[in-house]
């Protein structure tokens, strides 16, 4: 019994310990590097976030004097037309942190009059999970899709004779995986989706000896 207790004690400890590891791979990007948020210097944001990927969990660091600037975030429209005044959210610590919590577009600009106009706003463009970062399937349910795929179905088998008499057949097409449309931040991703798994099945196998005993 005490070595039950040991092992269900460690499964837990590792499943703690991963799940913080996943959490710290997310990212803080600094506005404008070390530029900040600010009109000085003919700041280019577009640029600044077109070499970025934002995902869910990173963070969006506004730095800044305060009373100088300000930060609203606020819907397309507004964005678009420097309007200021309906925004979803303002801030203006001076150090403002915004943690991403869904992926889709937020717009942020400064509130100031003449500051959007003059370039400081910032489109972020958050991404959403890819199909390639998905977890992979349990080792068992792996097994299982392995041993259906390994038996031929009758109408496998019957299609492969037609072909035969036929004295021709058509080669399977093989699906190329798609280009990773995002660019960098993949092994991030794929890390955290690993973690992600491995959490997953410690849980179920300290779920399933707590049942047995």
């Amino acid at each position: 019994m005490a070595a039950i207790m040991g092992v269900k004690k460690g499964l837990l400890v590792l499943a703690l310990g991963l799940a913080m590891a996943a959490t710290s791979s997310a990212v803080i990007y600094k506005v404008g590097d070390t530029s900040g948020w600010t009109i000085l210097g003919n700041v280019n944001y577009t640029d600044w976030t077109s070499k970025k990927n934002f995902r869910v969990g990173d963070t969006i660091e506004f730095t800044y004097p305060p009373g100088i600037h300000n930060v609203l975030e606020v819907k397309k429209a507004d964005y678009d037309s420097c309007t200021n005044s309906t925004p979803i959210a303002t801030h203006s610590s001076g150090d403002d942190k915004i943690v991403i919590k869904s992926p889709g577009h937020r717009f942020f600009i400064c509130g100031v009059p003449g500051h959007c106009a003059a370039g400081q706003k910032l489109n972020v463009r958050v991404l959403k999970t890819r199909s390639s970062d998905a977890p992979s399937p349990a080792p068992s349910a792996r097994s299982a899709a392995g041993s259906a795929a390994a038996t031929p179905s009758p109408t496998t088998e019957t299609t492969g004779a037609s072909s035969a008499s036929g004295g021709s057949s058509t080669p399977d097409a093989t699906t190329a995986p798609a280009p990773n449309a995002n660019g960098a931040g993949v092994g991030a991703a794929g890390h955290q989706n690993v973690v992600v798994v491995v959490v997953a099945m410690a849980v179920a196998a300290l779920a399933s000896m707590t049942m047995l005993h």
